[in-house]
C-alpha cells in the first residue's frame, strides 16, 4: 500500500509503546511493591487461561536486548511507563532508589541508542497499599500522583523532555471501576464517576509538579478515543450515539480543555462530581501535546436497561475486524485527529497507541508472515498522512505495541507486538510488520535526506 510519507514532517517521531506491568515483570524484585493488576491478575477468573504478569516479557532484565530490537526497526522514539510501586512502593512517602536506578539505566540506554525517550507516568498499575486506602475515588491518590510525578521528574527530567501523566483514564475509570473487567474490578457508578474526577484532577496536579521539576518538559495527556456511529437513525439511538460520545470522549476532553465536565452527561450519570474550588483551573493545565489512542471505531443503539451510558454495541456487517473481535476502520483515527485539530485546537498531536492483534505462526524456518497485521499499519499510517495534509500538527506515530505482551484480561493469547515473543524461552523474533515498518520508517528518512 502507498503511504505518502511526504506529507509527514521530516522530524517525525516513528516509535513503539509499552507498558511496564505488560513487560516488565519482576513483580517482587528490586523493592517493587504490589499494583492492583498484581492483585488482580491474580484473583480467579479474572485473567484469561489464569494469566498473570510475574514475568511477562522480563524486559526488567533484558531491556538492553529490546532497544537492540527498536534499533533494528529504525524506530527514533520509545514510549515507555513507569511503574510507581517500583518506585515509591508505599503509593507515597519513601523513594526506592533500585527502582529509580532501572529507569534511570534504562533513559541512558535509550538516548546512547539515538531513540527519544517519551515517558507515561501512569500505565494503570496503583500501588495496592493505595488501593487499600481508597484508591482513585478518593481525593488524596490525585495528590499522590503529584508526589510520584515530582519524584520520578526530579531524577529523569534532566534527560526526559515527553512526559505524559495518564495513559487512558476511560480505562482506569469506567472498564475499571464500572465494567469491572480491568483493575480493581469493581462494579460501582459513583465509585467510578469519583474516580473519573480524581484521575483529571491528578492529571492536573502531576503536570505541575513535572514543570516545577523539569522546566521545559513537554507535557501532555493520553486519551483512547472512538469515532461513534448510531446504530439507526432512529432518535434514541441518535441519542445513544450523543451518550457514547460523551462517555468515550467529550467526558475526558472537555474538562482538560477548560470546557467543564459535559453538563448532559453529569445528568446521565446522576453522581454529584467531588468539586473543590480551584479543581478546574488545575485540570485545565495547558497542554503541550495531546495524545490518541486509536484502534477502533464505536457503532451503538439505545439499551434503557444497561449500565451507563445505556448503549449496547452493534457490529456492522461487512467490517474486517481484528482478532480482538475489533472493527478495523483507519478513517475513524483521521476524524479524531482532525476533531482534536479543529474542535479542540489542539498544538501538537501523536498517535501514542495504534495497533492490532492477529494469530500469530511461526513458520517451520522461525518466520512469523502476519500480512492482515502490516495492512492494518500501513491504512492507519495513511490516515496520519492525509490528516496532516488536512491541516493536523501530528509530530509523531507509536505502534502498539513493541513487543507481544500480556494483554490485560485477555492474558498472553492477544499478540499485538511487532516482534513475537516465545514466553517459554524469551526468543524474539521480528516480524513481518516489524520489518513493514522499519521499510516505511527508513523511506521517509531518505526522503528527507535527498530534500534536503
Amino acid at each position: 500500500m502507498t503511504i505518502d510519507l511526504a506529507a509527514l514532517p521530516e522530524d517525525f517521531l516513528w516509535g513503539t509503546a509499552t507498558s511496564a506491568y505488560q513487560i516488565e515483570g519482576a513483580v517482587a524484585e528490586d523493592g517493587r511493591s504490589p499494583s492492583i493488576w498484581d492483585t488482580f491478575s491474580h484473583t480467579p477468573g479474572k485473567i484469561d487461561n489464569g494469566d498473570h504478569g510475574d514475568v511477562a516479557c522480563d524486559h526488567y532484565h533484558r531491556w538492553r536486548e529490546d532497544i537492540g530490537l527498536m534499533r533494528r526497526l529504525g524506530t527514533n522514539a520509545y514510549r515507555l511507563s513507569i511503574a510507581w510501586p517500583r518506585v515509591v512502593p508505599g503509593g507515597d512517602g519513601a523513594v526506592n532508589a533500585k527502582g529509580l536506578d532501572f529507569y534511570d539505566a534504562l533513559i541512558d540506554g535509550l538516548l546512547e541508542a539515538g531513540i527519544t525517550p517519551s515517558v507515561t507516568l501512569y500505565h494503570w498499575d496503583l500501588p495496592q497499599v493505595l488501593q487499600d486506602r481508597g484508591g482513585w475515588p478518593v481525593r488524596d491518590t490525585a495528590h499522590h500522583l503529584a508526589s510520584y510525578a515530582a519524584v520520578v521528574a526530579e531524577r529523569l527530567g534532566d534527560r526526559v523532555r515527553h512526559w505524559t501523566t495518564l495513559n487512558e483514564p476511560l480505562c482506569s475509570a469506567w472498564i475499571g471501576h464500572l465494567e469491572g473487567r480491568m483493575a480493581p474490578g469493581l462494579t460501582d457508578l459513583t465509585a467510578a464517576v469519583r474516580a473519573s474526577y480524581h484521575l483529571l484532577l491528578g492529571h492536573g496536579l502531576a503536570a505541575q509538579a513535572i514543570r516545577a521539576a523539569a522546566p521545559g518538559a513537554q507535557v501532555g495527556i493520553v486519551n483512547n478515543l472512538s469515532t461513534v456511529h448510531a446504530a439507526t437513525d432512529r432518535p434514541e439511538d441518535l441519542d445513544a450515539a450523543r451518550r457514547m460520545d460523551g462517555h468515550t470522549n467529550r467526558w475526558w476532553l472537555d474538562p482538560v480543555h477548560g470546557r467543564g465536565f459535559p453538563a448532559d452527561m453529569r445528568e446521565v450519570y446522576g453522581v454529584e462530581l467531588p468539586e473543590q474550588p480551584g479543581d478546574s483551573e488545575t485540570i485545565a493545565q495547558p497542554l503541550d501535546w495531546l495524545g490518541l489512542n486509536y484502534y477502533m471505531p464505536a457503532t451503538v443503539a439505545d439499551d434503557p436497561t444497561g449500565l451507563a451510558p445505556r448503549v449496547r454495541p452493534v457490529p456492522r456487517l461487512g467490517v474486517p475486524r481484528t482478532g480482538m473481535d475489533w472493527e478495523v476502520d483507519a478513517s475513524g483515527m483521521e476524524r479524531l485527529l482532525l476533531r482534536l485539530t479543529h474542535d479542540y485546537g489542539a498544538r501538537k498531536l501523536y498517535v501514542t497507541e495504534n495497533g492490532s492483534a492477529y494469530p500469530d505462526v511461526v513458520r517451520p524456518d522461525g518466520t512469523i508472515h502476519d500480512p492482515e497485521r502490516t495492512e492494518y499499519l500501513e491504512q492507519h499510517l495513511a490516515a496520519c498522512a492525509s490528516a496532516v495534509r488536512q491541516g493536523a500538527p501530528l509530530a509523531g506515530y507509536f505502534a502498539w505495541s513493541l513487543l507481544d505482551n500480556f494483554e490485560w484480561a485477555y492474558g498472553y493469547d492477544k499478540r499485538f507486538g511487532l516482534v513475537h515473543v516465545d514466553y517459554k524461552t524469551q526468543k524474539r523474533t521480528v516480524k513481518g510488520s516489524g520489518r513493514r515498518y522499519a521499510d516505511i520508517i527508513r523511506t521517509h528518512a531518505e526522503r528527507g535526506r535527498s530534500a534536503a
